[in-house]
């Protein structure tokens, strides 16, 4: 099940709106079939393996990360197609709790005399779909919030410089992360202050031969974002969100390749940003990952709308009253009232640690 796992890891960023999955079949202690999903409408994990496998397939055993699909969709069921090739044994890693399976491939499976087992290395298979299960669930993206910071708390100068608060190792982590997301979110002023590309480099691509970049998302609320910027220019999608003014609406009302621009309720300068959410759900974008400023990040917090934490502390002191934090908004009033962590890991990379874990519900 462990190879099964690192397999779908190899899916991330190439899959969505479907799941990550890994296959492997075993033959008398022999791996003869190897398997991950492909991009949407083509091959699940199963199905791979089972191509390579092929007779080797009849009276083996399969080891698969999510319970396998029993619909028509894209593609047939791949219940059908584990029956067909013989299966004696199945081993699922975790169930799928999209309503069109939900325990309904293993009583197919069962029902056909394929024993199944389930839960090996459950928790980590939920964890490499974590944005598909929270999507299935509620509609809305998995919501990511990442940032860099000093040892005191700042990510960046008084006068705003902050090139680099991390090293080349943690900007290749970072780079990596943003490969396995749907989309990318930061708020106006990261524009104009960084003009960033917010592109997923040093990367073969998303969706097979054709490069597909993550949806870059700004959250613009007084149009201030100039056309010139170059996130505009880079290759993949912008969605520009707006408040619903007058001027805005005339702004998105002008037609420009690969941009798109929404207008949203706002709330004291603020977007609905629950709103934004819920239309990112709409064009099946399961994982977002929100990279400040530090204004964005605090609605995000304020209104609990961040599902997973990633953090890198730098260790370097920048100090100053007026340098930037990375949290804005009002914050709790009581140290009892603070978001805590579960889950929360420890990596290093280079000089800087990574801090990452989950919201606690």
């Amino acid at each position: 099940m462990a190879y099964s796992l690192s397999l779908a890891e190899l899916a991330l960023g190439y899959t969505s709106p479907n799941p990550a999955v890994g296959a492997v079949i075993v033959q008398d202690g022999i791996v003869v079939g190897l398997g991950h999903t492909q991009q949407p409408g083509s091959k699940h994990a199963e199905i791979m393996a089972l191509n390579q496998a092929k007779e080797m397939a009849r009276g083996a055993t399969m080891y698969v990360t999510l319970e396998p699909c029993c619909h028509h969709g894209r593609t047939p069921p791949c219940t059908e197609a584990i029956i067909n090739a013989g299966i004696s044994e199945l081993h699922i890693a975790v169930m799928d709790s999209n309503p069109l399976v939900a325990g309904k491939g293993i009583q197919q499976l069962e029902a056909a005399g394929v024993k199944t087992y389930v839960g090996e290395y459950e928790q980590k298979a939920r964890e490499i779909n974590e944005g598909y299960f929270k999507y299935i669930a509620s509609g809305i993206p998995f919501v990511i919030a990442k940032f860099a910071m000093s040892l005191d708390g700042k990510i960046a100068t008084r006068t705003g410089d902050s090139k680099w608060i991390t090293s080349e190792e943690a900007r290749n982590y970072a780079q990596g992360q943003r490969h396995i997301v749907d989309a990318i979110m930061v708020g106006a002023d990261t524009v104009i202050m960084d003009d960033p590309k917010l592109t997923a480099r040093g990367y073969s691509g998303k969706g097979g031969r054709m490069k597909q970049q993550p949806l870059r998302v700004i959250v613009d609320g007084k149009g201030r974002v100039p056309t010139t910027a170059r996130i505009f220019s880079e290759p993949g999608k912008t969605l520009v969100a707006v408040a619903d003014s007058s001027a805005n609406r005339e702004k998105a009302s002008v037609k420009r390749q690969n941009v798109e621009y929404i207008a949203l309720k706002s709330d004291a300068g603020m977007l609905d940003l629950r709103e934004l959410l819920k239309i990112l759900g709409q064009k099946q974008v399961t994982t977002v990952m929100v990279e400040g400023g530090s204004k964005l990040l605090g609605y995000f917090f304020d209104n609990r709308l961040v599902d997973k934490v990633l953090v890198f502390i730098a260790p370097m002191i920048i100090g100053g009253t007026e340098a930037k934090t990375p949290i804005g908004g009002s914050g709790v009033e009581k140290v009892s009232e603070a978001l805590q962590l579960k889950n929360v890991k420890l990596e290093k990379f280079g000089s800087e640690f990574l801090v990452s874990g989950y919201i606690s519900g």
